[in-house]
């Protein structure tokens, strides 16, 4: 019994190691547990606000595995989300296209209107800013999760890049 809990207790120490070593490798705070969102996503998130002035900018940390479900953001005008790469590896992907790979410093643009899903890698944590560009009547739609065989299928490892 005493060598099960001391497993346990040493699996719950390496979590939390990576998950420090992981907020000390970028510059802004991992946040506090994702549970506003929780019922969107697969997996633990957490949320940092870096600014909630002019334009709402937020630190969106996943667990290995973490990811939202498919959503698309929606607006009369303008709208959409950017997302940038701040640490770890992750995933976006547009519906009918193949998952991009996102590292540190990769940026990829969502205008208004496209179904897509964002998230960690399997073996790694992963963080980004969440720029939510203004528009009018802006909303999110939240839609199914990414289950895993879509998210076992990801195929393209390749860079992203804003544009």
């Amino acid at each position: 019994m005493f060598n099960m809990a001391k497993e346990v207790w040493n699996g719950e120490n390496e979590a939390a190691d990576e998950k420090e070593a992981h907020e000390n490798s970028m510059i802004f705070p991992i946040g506090e547990p994702n549970d506003g969102f929780a019922q969107y996503f697969i997996g633990q998130s957490y949320l940092a606000p870096v600014s909630t002035d002019q334009v709402g900018i937020f630190n969106v940390t996943f667990e290995p595995g973490c990811r939202n479900n498919w959503h698309i953001h929606h607006a009369d005008k303008g709208g959409g989300q950017i997302l940038v790469c701040v640490a770890g590896r992750g995933y976006y992907q547009e519906r009918g296209r193949e998952a991009v790979e996102m590292k540190p410093g990769d940026c990829i643009n969502i205008p208004v209107g496209v179904k897509h899903w964002h998230g960690a890698a399997p073996d790694s944590w992963f963080s980004h800013l969440a720029v939510e560009v203004p528009g009018e009547n802006g909303l999110s739609e939240w839609l199914e999760a990414v289950d895993d065989e879509q998210y076992g299928a990801l195929t393209d490892r390749s860079g992203a890049s804003c544009g």
